[in-house]
């Protein structure tokens, strides 16, 4: 675990002394901050349509405006994981030093969910700033991140594995939105199909994920959903480094 540990921290240090970082954060908070006008804006003008739905609940998954950055944005954050390593050359000096391929994999998601956090905490001033003008539901909110964490923990392990199996960045980038929009695509079959298609599109849908958690239910079966992609994602990315070292 000290292996992982150092790992992430040299992995998190070279993300955030990058241009690559500040030109990320910039236009990360720059779309949500222009997403939260506009639904702020919206649901002002049509306080009686809108019903029991809020901005908050529609900033945190209730439009397609919460998922179309993620498929952008998640990609630009994990291409650089293990490819860079792999396009830099570099890769062959960590696979001789004396860490497992476990640890390497397990550093570099770490440092993957800290930048996912990263990206998420300074959204919580859009709670504060709603709850001066209004009332908020704490709980849900609370859920509503947890319910981020539950997704990115799967997105960032999706990355990961793409990123251990292409050969540079822009590869990997590319894969990772490949994979990530045909999970979302599955997703819109619940509007599509009947019986139990639907419910299984349901099942894999971002959409309902993140509605049921913006409604402040925590529903287990989209955590274990979330879990498993995560665990298996990170094991095969462990596999596909096994393989390189035994190749």
């Amino acid at each position: 675990m000290m292996s992982a540990w150092v790992i992430m921290r040299r992995e998190l240090a070279s993300f955030f002394v990058s241009p690559l970082a500040y030109v990320v954060l910039t236009s990360w908070l720059m779309w949500n901050g222009v997403v939260f006008w506009v639904l702020t804006e919206f649901y002002a003008r049509n306080a009686v349509a809108s019903g029991a739905a809020t901005p908050l609940s529609a900033f945190f998954g209730g439009s397609s405006l919460f998922f179309i950055p993620l498929l952008v944005f998640v990609p630009v954050l994990t291409m650089r994981l293990l490819a860079a390593e792999k396009q830099s050359g570099t890769i062959e000096t960590l696979m001789t030093a004396p860490v497992s391929e476990a640890s390497v994999v397990l550093g570099k998601y770490g440092a993957s969910i800290v930048m996912w956090c990263v990206l998420w905490a300074p959204t919580l001033i859009y709670a504060w700033i709603m709850s001066q003008h209004g009332s908020v539901d704490w709980g849900a909110t609370v859920a509503s991140y947890f319910g981020i964490l539950s997704l990115g923990a799967y997105f960032m392990a999706v990355g990961l594995l793409m990123s251990a199996l292409a050969p540079n960045q822009i590869i990997a980038a590319v894969l990772s939105f490949v994979a990530l929009g045909v999970l979302f695509t599955f997703g819109i079959g619940e509007f599509v199909f009947d019986g139990a298609m639907r419910e299984l599109c349901a099942y894999l849908s971002m959409w309902s994920h993140m509605q049921s958690f913006s409604k402040g239910v925590v529903d287990t079966r989209y955590l274990v959903f979330d879990a498993s992609v995560t665990i298996l994602a990170v094991g095969l990315s462990i596999g596909a480094l096994k393989a390189r070292r035994h190749a």
